[in-house]
């Protein structure tokens, strides 16, 4: 049956549902192998031709910023959840565990974190919203006296690019690897009689080298 020939009605359920199934292939593939995973093969396991899911999403860059919207929404989110909790090392300890875990789930989120999405709105603005989260979660930390005051906001997306690259290079004992990295991570951070930390980059100059854009793979 030729295209024209199909109705319009059926058309449309027909391209919903493929997309659907492109997007439900692409979290599968990329939550257990990373963003590395090529168009090519995201097309086989949604079981479409690739010109379907590039008339779905022309860049790759369109897909993955669909796939891991929730999920950035839900970064954001806890910061601001863990702003409820009344104890401020423990609002930032388990924001911290919490994000590390999320890593820990999803290969790809774990890239993401580190990962600019210039053209992508939604997903810039709910980064924003994780920092300004995170920022007041430091500054309640401080205030209170147990977080070293030498410590900055951006300093987190350092910790989380070395928790990815725990996360990809360790395999089946990531979840491990990772809490006990994390749990270096915390010690380093509480307020105790230690040296000051050297001085980073500035944090523009920071953030421009932790979100470089998204490379491209191979279709």
């Amino acid at each position: 049956m030729y295209e024209d020939t199909v109705p319009p009605r059926q058309r449309r359920t027909d391209a919903r549902r493929n997309r659907v199934k492109v997007l439900t292939a692409a979290t599968d593939l990329y939550a257990a192998r990373g963003l590395e995973v090529s168009l090519n093969e995201i097309a086989r396991h949604a079981k479409v031709g690739i010109a379907t899911l590039q008339r779905n999403f022309p860049q790759r860059e369109d897909l993955v910023a669909e796939v891991f919207a929730p999920r950035v929404r839900e970064y954001a989110d806890a910061a601001e959840a863990a702003a409820e909790n009344p104890d401020p090392w423990a609002a930032f300890r388990g924001y911290v565990e919490l994000v590390c875990r999320m890593q820990c789930e999803d290969r790809g989120f774990a890239a993401v974190l580190n990962t600019s999405f210039p053209a992508s709105a939604e997903l810039e603005a709910e980064r924003r919203r994780a920092l300004r989260g995170f920022t007041r979660l430091v500054r309640r930390a401080k205030e209170a006296g147990v977080l070293r005051g030498d410590f900055s906001p951006h300093d987190l997306p350092l910790f989380l690019l070395a928790n990815a690259g725990v996360v990809i290079g360790t395999g089946s004992n990531a979840a491990k690897a990772s809490r006990r990295l994390t749990a270096f991570f915390l010690q380093s951070c509480a307020l105790v009689d230690s040296e000051p930390l050297p001085a980073g980059p500035p944090a523009r100059s920071l953030l421009r080298t932790l979100d470089p854009p998204l490379p491209p793979t191979p279709q």
